[in-house]
């Protein structure tokens, strides 16, 4: 019989953290104990592992594996350079901790948009915000052997879009000169939680791979999904329409439902594991 895996998951309080913790409680994954940190006592749930990452200590106890989901989204006063040490931190706990490998959540942000066809993981990086530069420097000051970047797509429920849809309001799109909008790679978060489990159970995972769902969809088909009603706008000359990311070496670790890229599904997997109202 396989020994179970015991994993640190870090960072589960940011919005797809929830999302991910919600479905890993409602479905555990097959062959791993699963151990969540939180960075204080006054945030922790009964059995979290108190550990911050910034402090300079290491996290209690013994994991095989470590999940990394922490890290600085764009906001107004967000400080993005807090990427680095953020994943540096996680990565020396694995060390610390015993843990054979870390999976780093990145994000497509870090290839930015100069291909019009999908993105592969081979593909040179030319981030064109601020936040696809921080997560890529925490990409390279993180590498090694042991430690995979998973460069994710649009996540249904965490992305500024679908949250849109949520508040009902109408929305503008922007069309292109051949009557489309644009066209994104997504992933539910039902199905981004499958995946990282694979992806813990598996052995051979390269530096870094590509996350989302095996068909693109558009926004539009998102919005009409969600019955929000929308506008049509001429898109601006320095719009992108296709942002999307290949994703075949995903497949040698995880085989998606044939639902996995149908804008219904996402929403549905959304409202099972959104925060409540």
């Amino acid at each position: 019989m396989q020994r179970r895996l015991s994993v640190l998951v870090v960072g589960t309080s940011g919005r797809v953290g929830r999302m991910l913790r919600r479905a890993w409680h409602a479905l555990p994954p097959e062959g791993l104990d699963l151990h969540f940190q939180a960075r204080n006592s006054a945030r922790a749930r009964p059995g979290d592992v108190i550990w911050d990452p910034l402090s300079g200590a290491a996290p209690a106890g013994r994991f095989d594996r470590v999940v990394s989901l922490a890290g600085v989204v764009p906001g107004p006063e967000a400080d993005l350079s807090l990427n680095v040490p953020l994943g540096l931190a996680c990565v020396r706990a694995a060390r610390t901790v015993g843990a054979a490998h870390v999976l780093l959540a990145s994000s497509q942000a870090v290839y930015g948009t100069g291909l019009t066809r999908p993105w592969r993981e081979d593909d040179p990086t030319a981030p064109e915000t601020a936040y696809g530069i921080a997560k890529l420097e925490m990409e390279r000051a993180c590498a090694g052997v042991g430690v995979t970047a998973l460069r994710i797509g649009n996540v249904a429920g965490a992305d500024a879009l679908l949250l849109n849809v949520a508040k009902r309001q109408p929305m503008h799109l922007h069309r292109f000169s051949d009557g489309g909008g644009p066209v994104r790679s997504y992933i539910g978060p039902v199905d981004l939680a499958r995946v990282l489990a694979d992806l813990l159970r598996a052995n051979n995972l390269s530096g870094a791979l590509n996350v989302a769902a095996p068909v693109p969809v558009t926004m539009q088909a998102l919005l009409e999904a969600g019955s929000t009603p929308f506008e049509w706008v001429a898109a601006p000359a320095d719009a992108v329409q296709d942002i999307t990311l290949e994703c075949s070496a995903l497949t040698a670790f995880h085989r998606f439902d044939k639902e996995a890229s149908c804008p219904r599904a996402m929403l549905a997997q959304w409202d099972a594991v959104k925060d409540p109202v």
